[in-house]
């Protein structure tokens, strides 16, 4: 999600709860320079917002309208800086539009329809083997029926009992027959064309299809074999990241710290304590190393889920394996059925839109707009248009003849939108290179003045979007406000707090209070299991041994006896044990748990104050909070602003009831 998105995701999805206040009569709850705004559009924002809010305060209904009494100044500003006339805004705003109404441009019943296949389909996936004969879509009739009996002979040897695999081998015009015998492994939902796919679901297991027809040409299709989607799966992982450096030695001890901790864990110690102590996965270490539940195809490394789901109850740990992050350890924490069918609902609408099933929808809502538009068509001037037009078109070649009047009256025309003739030929002089191998010439131009219609018909409805649902014009409005708003913000907030150093400065030296270090350690701490081995390390520390010299003694090819980290460590940190004292020096050894501690302390960094720069990410947030507080101030100084005070109790009691 992106930051705009973070924004005012909150001001996005109002306008739909809006709907349901069946058409209570509005009431001017304030004004700001006169311009008035209603008591609906508030109780339908708070009452949106108020499951989405964690600070208590947001609730209250007077510190509420506080908020979005601001929240209407700030847009106000912003037009008065003219920022919605910006060329950025002006098409960001457009790209939202687009994307917003695709949910209103397409048939959402036959798209339902192909949701719920799509779901049932993905319960499973598929073994199939196919024989391809190579054909164009629009070849010639000819051609195609040659094409067609090929395949048709090529079934007809099999169901006589002829091999398929042998017969893919030897005459399938896919490439790859001829090493795996036509044989596509298992396959699911999405993964094949969909004529392709809905073949091979249709086809029991051990049949063979009749001919089917894509846009590569006609196959048959023998099903071997079917099986259940292998679901979800919750891992726990320790993970040690590659050198940043790409430096070999360095790369080479990372891979021998794994397998030190896979020692570790074969030897009996607590997977999520030393998740805690050694994974640079620091999302999930805090957490005994685990991470959120995925499915195949989630993760952007395939070895990595894999290895995952090859895990079970009885084998749950794997051993350490590589991908393009580091070197993991995985361990099992529990296997998932599959997503139900609405969590998984928005991504199967995703994968449809950019499947060949698109066109089924595209169809259908072609169709509905049609009845929806009944067409008037001159049939004398789309004659006259047709003469127009020559096989020139074929060779990307046509011109718009030299003389356009003959084509300039109306062509075709629909509830109130009318298109000329020129229309027409102007679109064929930008699409003439579009199905190029269609013919004859007659049937070429039929296909483009159904698909200029088409495309008329859907730019005619999708700019009366606002006029046909309203709950459409409601979610426009809000996105145009939290555009402004972020827009506004940017540039009086923001960017002032990065770039003012002075005003940063100054806010860090008054509130350093809020920026201070815990007690900080530079140590070496190292744990073990065996309270005999501890002894031995502390030992060692005594005569000055270092981190390598204490794997050396202590640790065989065999076994890993010892751990140690090194660093500087807040005090609080898993790393360091609770009873860690401010000596100097070597400290007595301590037992926490299952672990017997080792730890010398090279330098104690008491508490104290942070540096501007060790903590400039938050003084600048807090820095923007403060800003955007005074400025709300002086906004409210700029404008005439007044609340109905009576009409706001009405809305405060029709809101608590």
């Amino acid at each position: 999600m992106t930051l705009k998105s973070l924004f005012y995701t909150l001001f996005l999805a109002t306008s739909f709860y809006g709907m349901a206040q069946q058409n209570k009569p509005k009431e001017v709850l304030f004004t700001i320079d006169n311009t008035p705004y209603y008591t609906d559009e508030f109780v339908r924002v708070y009452n949106k917002n108020l499951d989405l809010v964690k600070d208590e305060s947001q609730k209250d209904l007077d510190q509420y309208l506080e908020l979005y009494l601001g929240y209407k100044l700030k847009v106000v500003k912003a037009k008065q800086l003219e920022l919605h006339t910006k060329p950025n805004y002006i098409n960001e705003l457009q790209s939202y539009r687009g994307q917003l109404a695709k949910n209103y441009l397409t048939d959402s019943k036959v798209t339902n329809e192909l949701v719920t296949e799509a779901y049932e389909r993905m319960q499973k996936e598929i073994r199939a083997s196919h024989i391809l004969v190579l054909v164009d879509e629009n070849a010639s009739p000819a051609d195609t029926l040659k094409a067609y009996n090929k395949i048709l002979d090529y079934r007809n040897r099999i169901m006589a009992g002829e091999d398929f695999g042998t017969l893919a081998q030897q005459y399938s015009e896919d490439p790859s027959a001829k090493e795996n015998k036509g044989d596509l492994g298992y396959f699911s939902a999405f993964r094949m064309v969909y004529s392709f796919e809905d073949a091979a679901y249709k086809t029991p297991v051990g049949k063979v299809s009749k001919p089917i027809r894509t846009r590569f040409g006609y196959h048959v299709l023998k099903v071997h074999d079917e099986r259940a989607n292998r679901g979800e799966v919750t891992v726990a992982h320790i993970m040690l990241m590659h050198s940043d450096k790409e430096d070999p030695e360095e790369n080479k001890q990372i891979q021998q710290k794994i397998q030190d901790i896979y020692k570790k864990l074969q030897q009996g110690e607590a997977f999520e304590t030393l998740a805690q102590q050694f994974s640079q996965d620091q999302s999930s270490s805090m957490r005994g190393g685990v991470l959120s539940r995925f499915g195949s195809g989630q993760l952007s490394s395939e070895i990595f889920e894999n290895t995952a789901f090859s895990l079970t109850p009885e084998k749950p740990l794997s051993a350490p394996i590589q991908t393009q992050f580091g070197w993991h350890i995985v361990k099992l924490i529990e296997k998932h059925e599959m997503k139900s069918f609405e969590a998984l609902r928005t991504e199967i609408e995703t994968k449809i839109s950019r499947d060949e099933r698109s066109r089924i929808i595209t169809e259908s809502m072609n169709e509905k707009l049609r009845k929806k538009y009944p067409l008037k068509r001159q049939e004398k001037l789309y004659q006259t248009v047709r003469k127009a037009i020559t096989d020139k078109v074929y060779t990307q070649s046509w011109e718009l003849p030299a003389d356009m009047k003959p084509y300039q009256g109306v062509l075709v025309s629909f509830d109130t939108k009318t298109l000329t003739g020129e229309d027409f030929l102007n679109y064929i002089l930008t699409y003439q290179k579009q199905n190029e191998s269609l013919k004859p010439l007659s049937k070429w131009i039929d296909y483009h003045y159904d698909n200029f219609i088409e495309i008329q018909l859907n730019q005619y409805y999708d700019s009366n979007l606002e006029k046909e649902f309203p709950e459409f014009a409601s979610v426009m409005d809000e996105y145009r406000d939290g555009l402004l708003l972020f827009d506004l913000m940017e540039q009086e907030i923001w960017q002032r707090a990065k770039t003012d150093t002075i005003g940063l400065q100054q806010f860090y030296d008054k509130n350093i209070k809020n920026y201070q270090w815990k007690n900080r350690y530079d140590v070496m701490v190292a744990s073990t299991t065996n309270e005999a081995v501890a002894k031995k390390a502390h030992a060692l520390l005594k005569k000055k041994a270092d981190a390598a010299q204490l794997k050396a003694k202590l640790n065989t090819p065999e076994t890993v006896s010892i751990m140690v980290a090194e660093g500087v460590f807040e005090e609080g940190n898993e790393t360091l044990p609770k009873t860690v004292t401010y000596t100097k020096g070597l400290q007595p050894i301590v037992k926490e748990g299952d672990y017997f501690y080792t730890v010398t302390v090279n330098n104690v960094l008491p508490a104290g104050p942070k540096t501007l720069e060790e903590s400039r990410g938050r003084v600048i947030n807090d820095y923007q909070n403060y800003l955007e507080s005074n400025w709300v101030s002086e906004l409210k100084k700029e404008f005439t602003i007044q609340v109905n005070q009576d009409v706001f109790t009405a809305v405060k009691k029709q809101i608590k009831k």
